[in-house]
């Protein structure tokens, strides 16, 4: 996956609050794998994977339908929010990832 910055934190959080509460975990899980898929894949071709996009977690999260951008006062946001933070950073800490 492309370096995670706080735009593709916030798409894939929108993504995230879009979805319903018992979808969530397994949605973020996928756009995470999708990121991977799509970066292995543009390193491999030199082109955009033609479903996940350019490797980045903004592109994954973008091919879903997104909630507006609310504020941090949104706890569901910031659940979401912070959701996206702990699965990065569990699927970093992989050890499957070496």
């Amino acid at each position: 996956m492309r370096p995670v910055l706080h735009g593709d934190v916030s798409s894939a959080a929108r993504a995230l609050l879009w979805a319903p509460p018992d979808e969530r975990e397994g949605l973020c899980l996928r756009m995470i794998e999708e990121a991977e898929a799509a970066d292995r894949h543009v390193i491999a071709t030199g082109r955009v994977h033609p479903q996940f996009g350019n490797g980045s977690l903004m592109s994954a999260a973008r091919k879903r339908p997104l909630a507006d951008e609310p504020s941090f006062d949104d706890l569901h946001y910031c659940s979401c929010f912070e959701m996206v933070l702990r699965l990065l950073i569990q699927s970093r800490l992989s050890p499957m990832r070496s």
